[in-house]
């Protein structure tokens, strides 16, 4: 399985996993010209802007550190836009699915909630 497949199945199990826990997905794969976000999903309270990240077992670290400063901008940007042209009256909150995988299986969804925070939103 190459890198985008990997990446595709695990957006897809973190969606799954986002329903099974009582989220509406409202977007995925959410594109401006400011960034993107994988998926943009809502509970009772909050809009949570999701970054997704899938690793294989002899992937290096964990797959929220691949989340950069520069991504986290990118993202904060995006979800800035998104709140602009969309009438959401829930708290905006930023969080990371880290997907492990291993070939294609699924092994773990986990979810960081406020994984980064969204000063200036």
């Amino acid at each position: 399985m190459n890198k985008a497949q990997t990446g595709m199945r695990g957006e897809l199990a973190a969606a799954r996993w986002l329903r099974e826990h009582g989220y509406a997905i409202l977007a995925a794969n959410y594109r401006c010209r400011m960034g993107e976000v994988d998926i943009i999903a809502a509970d009772r309270t909050y809009i949570c802007f999701v970054e997704v990240k899938t690793r294989a077992p002899q992937s290096l670290g964990t797959p929220s550190d691949a989340v950069t400063p520069v991504k986290r901008q990118r993202i904060l940007a995006a979800a800035k836009l998104y709140l602009s042209t969309h009438r959401v009256q829930l708290q905006p909150r930023f969080d990371v699915i880290e997907v492990f995988v291993n070939g294609e299986t699924v092994r773990k969804v986990r979810l960081i909630p406020n994984a980064f925070d969204g000063e200036g939103i």
